[in-house]
């Protein structure tokens, strides 16, 4: 029997009924009726629903009610589980429906049996805390259904022990694994494909699904809907994983895993720990090329640097010799058959890379603290995205609260290869007019000259004030992070005042959260971390400051090959692409601060080319209809108003 809509959503509906405090919101309502319509008629469906929608719920109930199979992709691992454990058992109570539902994540999530016992067995532990996790693991592989590690207490999900006995799509014996039978990646993804509905994230679904990964391509032509929630986030993660890239991590771990091979398997091949640490050689040696501090390079700017040519020559030729070596090996274990396996394919992404001359992808590196990554990205995702999305009859929903720009979609469909997609736009229930104030500043000088920061400090210190602490402090960039922080340490100290300050990279994420809430009255000065995903109710977040607008950086190797590419086209990159990018982001930051029906609080944007350019205005009539401001005096008899 089908259960209307009407009666789901109700002010006495199976919500209301179910669920303490549930208020009915006509945004939901129509949101959901839109859902089920785009599922219903298998159609593309692009939808934003501003902050307080209930979005969650809104396509949950029709997904749940739709009888077919489902798939949802959230942002994050985070959201991934709060729906898997909060949001769907609760609507799943409402309804009363007996729909099967599975979480699916990365294998890098679960424990593997095999990796596990090799890792105990070799007993190279950097630590004896890490001996200490990796025993703790080994008892809780023991015991538990889903070996999934987010549930082993007690281990940090950041310790690097979790590398050692967890596998990689690279490193996974597959069938000849002797722990194959036990497998908790399989069993995972048995229940997934046995499920109604499964929840992934987007990384997992365009590195397993769309991409066809060995185990999983029954997933996405068994499913009748796919719902992307955060679909913003889908452009980058898209990018990633339509791309190609190689990095002297996977290399470090191959030889990690020869080593370990070759000692149960073929201590005699005497030449092969040499073998090794000369491919190990190589891939250090290519990263010192480059600068410590993480950074991206072009093409261009790569082959400036000296030796680095060369050092891709001779990681090339290390792998050629390995790869060599492992073949006349290969027949005397599963693992070292894999590695030789690993070892070809390394090979061949290592030349594809170096050889690369396709228009359509740029060739460019990054660096991080100890690997480097060589990258080939595609300019253009429509019409990979829109050949994905083509074929089997089914409904595409994408929705998130922030998509378009003034309410047009235009540049997201565009991007995303969506056509002449459906799309429709709820705005916040919250009264923003009186719950919020946009405050834009008055004398700040330009973003790009020097003692911007000092200035942006200087003019948000009396607000900062005014709110007692209770801040997010969001900057554009890593360095403007660290010179906030600085500058509001000593501003603080000068002034006397015991604002608790925290900063991005301090502690993880959830942990810098959960020290903000208690607090009250701290100030939080964060980078990109903290732009989107962080709900913070309540009065112990009532003012954000955002430094600059948030435009990519121009010298950004695939930026800016995209922004050569659109003008070559005879298009305007700034206005067709990286304005609506950036303001896509403003929404993200701004959508921090009201999260509840009785939130107040500031916007503070320091940017003056918010007012002083045309386009400006393009971001501030995306944001929502909050009581504007340019005057230090309103802001602060904002804040004494109870």
């Amino acid at each position: 029997m089908t259960i209307p809509l009407s009666d789901v959503f109700a002010a006495d509906g199976l919500l209301a009924k179910s669920i303490p405090g549930y208020r009915q919101r006509a945004q939901q309502v129509e949101m959901a009726e839109r859902i089920a319509l785009a599922i219903a008629q298998n159609k593309v469906l692009v939808a934003e629903a501003g902050t307080g929608t209930g979005k969650t719920f809104a396509y949950l109930v029709p997904a749940l009610l739709s009888g077919g199979k489902v798939i949802v992709s959230t942002g994050t691992k985070n959201l991934q589980d709060q729906l898997f454990s909060r949001d769907i058992p609760t609507v799943r109570k409402a309804l009363g429906s007996p729909v099967k539902v599975a979480l699916l994540k990365g294998r890098a999530n679960y424990v593997c049996h095999y990796h596990l016992e090799n890792a105990l067995a070799d007993g190279r532990f950097l630590s004896r805390e890490d001996a200490a996790y990796a025993h703790r693991i080994a008892r809780f592989a023991k015991k538990t259904k889903s070996g999934d590690k987010a549930e082993c207490v007690g281990v940090p999900e950041n310790s690097l022990v979790w590398g050692l006995v967890t596998s990689t799509r690279e490193n996974c014996l597959g069938q000849d694994c002797p722990s194959h039978k036990e497998c908790f990646v399989l069993a995972a993804r048995r229940e997934a494909l046995a499920a109604d509905l499964v929840v992934v994230n987007h990384h997992l679904f365009f590195a397993d699904v769309m991409l066809r990964d060995e185990g999983t391509a029954e997933l996405l032509p068994a499913c009748n809907t796919v719902i992307f929630d955060e679909a913003h986030q889908l452009p980058e993660t898209a990018s990633l994983f339509f791309g190609d890239n190689v990095s002297t991590s996977q290399i470090l771990d191959l030889t990690r895993d020869t080593r370990t091979e070759g000692l149960s398997s073929a201590r005699d091949c005497l030449d092969l720990p040499g073998f090794c640490s000369s491919l190990e050689k190589a891939a250090k040696d290519l990263r010192l090329t480059l600068p410590l501090e993480p950074s991206r390079f072009s093409l261009v700017q790569l082959e400036a640097r000296m030796g680095f040519g060369n050092g891709v020559v001779g990681l090339v030729r290390a792998v050629e010799a390995l790869a060599a070596l492992l073949e006349t090996q290969a027949q005397r274990s599963e693992g070292l058959g894999n590695c030789w396996r690993r070892a070809g394919e390394l090979l061949t992404q290592l030349r594809r890379w170096q050889g690369g001359a396709d228009a359509d992808y740029v060739r460019w590196g990054e660096t991080y603290t100890h690997a480097l990554q060589l990258n080939a990205t595609p300019l253009i995702i429509a019409s990979i995205m829109h050949k994905q999305m083509s074929g089997h009859p089914r409904a595409w929903v994408f929705t998130s609260a922030t998509l378009a720009v003034q309410k047009d979609f235009g540049h997201y469909c565009a991007e995303m290869g969506l056509g002449e997609a459906d799309s429709a736009c709820w705005d916040s229930p919250f009264d923003y007019a009186e719950q919020a104030l946009l405050y834009a500043p008055q004398g700040l000088p330009d973003p790009n000259s020097h003692g911007f920061a000092e200035a942006v400090v200087m003019a948000a210190f009396p607000v900062l004030e005014a709110s007692g602490g209770r801040a997010f402090f969001l900057c554009t960039s890593l360095r403007a992070m660290r010179r906030t922080h600085e500058l509001l340490s000593e501003q603080l100290a000068r002034a006397g005042l015991d604002f608790p300050l925290l900063l991005q990279g301090e502690g993880s994420k959830n942990e810098l959260l959960e020290r903000f809430r208690q607090l009250g009255n701290a100030i939080l000065v964060a980078s990109q971390s903290f732009w989107e995903g962080v709900d913070v109710r309540g009065e112990a977040l009532s003012l954000v400051v955002i430094d600059k607008l948030p435009f990519a950086p121009p010298d950004d190797p695939v930026l800016s090959a995209r922004i050569e590419r659109m003008k070559s086209a005879g298009r305007n990159a700034f206005m067709d692409y990286q304005l609506p990018r950036a303001v896509i982001n403003v929404k993200q930051g701004a959508g921090r601060l009201i999260r509840d029906e009785a939130d107040r609080g500031v916007l503070m944007i320091c940017d003056p080319r918010l007012i002083s350019k045309p386009y400006g205005k393009r971001v501030w009539r995306s944001l929502p209809p909050m009581k504007r401001t340019r005057e230090l005096d309103e802001v602060l008899a904002f804040f004494q108003t109870p």
